[in-house]
C-alpha cells in the first residue's frame, strides 16, 4: 500500500515536471519570430529583402535560388540576388533560421515576361525590441532554481502527507 503511494507521488512530480518543461517550449516557440520574403514574386536576376524580426542573434537565409545570406544580430533586413538561371514558374522555398528555430517562406519565380523590380522600403531597426527571442532567452537561474523547488515541494507535501495518513492509519 506504501509502495502505491511512493508511486502515485513520483508519478505527480514528473507529470508536473513535463507539463511546465511543454508550457515552456510552447512560449519559446512563439516569441515572435517572424520572415519574410519581398516581394514574394520576381523575375530571374531580380532582387528581393529578406525580412527577419524576433531574433536576437544573427539569422542565416538559405535558398536554392540565391546564395546564403546572414542577416546580422540587431538588423531586421538583407537583401538578395536571383539567380539568372531560375525557372520561371517556379517556387523555391526560402529557410530563415535563428538559433534552433526556422521558419520558412515561398518565393516564386515570375513567368516569361518581365517584371520590373518593386521597391522595398527598409526601415533602420532602431525603436522598440520586444520579445527576447531564442529558445531560452527569458529564462535565468533564480527562475529554474524556483520551479525545481516548487515541484520538489508538491513531492515533499505528498510524501508527507500520505507519510502522515499512513501512521494514522496504524499501518
Amino acid at each position: 500500500m506504501r509502495a502505491i503511494r511512493v508511486a502515485s507521488a513520483a508519478l505527480l512530480g514528473v507529470s508536473a515536471l513535463t507539463v511546465t518543461g511543454c508550457v515552456a517550449q510552447a512560449s519559446a516557440e512563439s516569441s515572435g519570430f517572424r520572415v519574410a520574403v519581398l516581394p514574394s514574386t520576381i523575375a530571374a536576376g531580380g532582387q528581393v529583402a529578406l525580412r527577419a524580426t524576433g531574433c536576437d542573434q544573427d539569422v542565416l537565409v538559405t535558398s536554392g535560388v540565391f546564395d546564403d545570406v546572414t542577416i546580422r544580430r540587431g538588423q531586421t533586413s538583407a537583401t538578395a540576388m536571383v539567380d539568372w538561371d531560375a525557372k520561371p514558374g517556379a517556387l523555391y522555398e526560402v529557410t530563415f533560421h535563428c538559433g534552433t528555430f526556422w521558419q520558412n517562406a515561398t518565393l516564386t519565380i515570375a513567368g516569361d515576361r518581365p517584371v520590373p523590380p518593386t521597391p522595398v522600403p527598409v526601415h533602420p531597426s532602431r525603436g522598440v525590441h520586444a520579445g527576447e527571442g531564442g529558445s531560452f532567452a527569458g529564462f535565468d537561474l533564480k527562475e529554474i532554481g524556483l520551479g525545481a523547488a516548487l515541484i520538489a515541494g508538491s513531492v515533499g507535501a505528498a510524501y508527507h502527507f500520505s507519510r502522515r495518513r499512513t501512521d494514522e492509519d496504524g499501518a
